[in-house]
């Protein structure tokens, strides 16, 4: 490995399995230091148990905070135990025709996650749900127009990140259009440009006006943008579309490498290496260590061959570490009593009861 190596892990971000920190991942984080890491189900349990795992997992980058991410959308995308406050999909809140009440879902959310040591949600979606064949977005979207996702997108934006969480938008350029699911294979977007303009861009334009921290790419191929490579992969949808006609110069991260519309097409290493050449900053990998060191190895061979520029490399680096600085320092670690007072508590049950009565009586006045 080159002298950059211990740079090089900042730009991954990493899934694991089990509910604590293993010896072998203990070992794994100090070696190859990853910029973050990513939980889910399989990884959490109870309130004490992700209290424990998140200050152990921080235990083992001493020299940078981890950002520790988790897919908490609300409704069928809910990672937490049931003890937590486990908001409804995306659809009830977009029913409800409130950024305030978006925006106070978003802030409970991250107050219980903060509680636990989690500072990252790979959320708002920010995708239209404009095609009902669609099988993976449907009931994750606020909506089914880009002036509703558009809203609701940037009140959960601010509601996460006015409590010091990381918001995620996703997944750019829009998933809401697509008839398969990139988990299994490679979504084809025969959409005009114009009605991508129209439909899919205005919610992430919106967000990135309102300051979201990071994005997510879509594994999605877009015909009237890039007939070669899905967007993850793009310079042309990244490096010039995202980075400069939308100028936007905060954290991108890739969806999971390891899925299908992925995998299936590249190898993970060179995936990874085109993410970060495409404009990417941190590309994940939620499951395969193997893979994952795959891929850490090919973009350290790629920098050592200036396949990747250092100036590409320090582009990254410096959008991660102001990422880190701005949310995560000065980094403390959480308390298991603490916790106890934030998670399911009152105050954010009631807020749950509210969603649904006013989402009932919503439905009722439109129907």
């Amino acid at each position: 490995m080159t002298i950059a190596h211990d740079q090089i892990g900042q730009l991954f971000m990493i899934g694991f399995e089990g509910t604590t920190v293993s010896a072998e991942l203990a070992s794994f984080i100090r070696e190859y230091k990853p910029g973050g890491v990513i939980v889910f189900s399989r990884n959490l349990e109870s309130t004490e148990q992700i209290v424990d795992l998140t200050n152990e997992l921080q235990r083992c980058s001493p020299h940078s905070p981890l950002l520790i991410s988790i897919d908490q959308e609300g409704g069928r995308v809910s990672r937490l135990p049931k003890e937590f406050t486990i908001l409804p999909p995306c659809e009830v809140l977009g029913q409800c025709h409130s950024s305030e009440l978006a925006y106070a879902a978003a802030a409970t959310t991250a107050k219980e996650l903060t509680a636990v040591g989690i500072n990252m949600n790979m959320s708002p979606v920010l995708d239209v749900n404009s095609n009902p064949s669609n099988p993976v977005i449907g009931d994750r979207a606020f909506g089914t127009t880009p002036d509703l996702v558009s809203h609701l997108g940037l009140a959960t934006v601010r509601g996460l990140q006015d409590n010091r969480v990381v918001a995620c938008g996703k997944h750019f350029p829009g998933h809401g259009d697509t008839t398969s699911d990139s988990h299994k294979e490679l979504p084809v977007v025969t959409a005009s440009h114009e009605r991508l303009e129209r439909i899919e861009f205005p919610p992430f334009q919106q967000a990135i006006a309102g300051g979201v921290a990071t994005m997510m790419t879509a594994h999605v191929q877009y015909q009237a943008l890039d007939e070669q490579r899905p967007g993850t992969l793009s310079p042309t949808i990244i490096g010039k579309f995202l980075r400069q006609e939308l100028d936007y110069d905060g954290v991108v991260l890739t969806d999971d490498l390891e899925m299908h519309a992925i995998i299936d097409h590249y190898g993970i290493g060179d995936a990874a290496v085109l993410a970060i050449q495409a404009g990417c900053d941190m590309p994940l990998i939620c499951k395969d260590r193997n893979r994952i060191v795959a891929a850490i190895h090919a973009v350290d061979k790629a920098i050592t061959n200036a396949d990747i520029s250092s100036q590409r490399l320090a582009q990254s680096l410096a959008r991660i570490s102001r990422l880190k600085e701005r949310y995560l320092l000065p980094y403390r670690p959480v308390t298991i009593s603490d916790a106890k007072l934030v998670v399911g508590c009152r105050s954010h049950r009631a807020l749950l009861r509210s969603i649904h009565q006013i989402r009932e009586r919503s439905v009722k006045a439109a129907s």
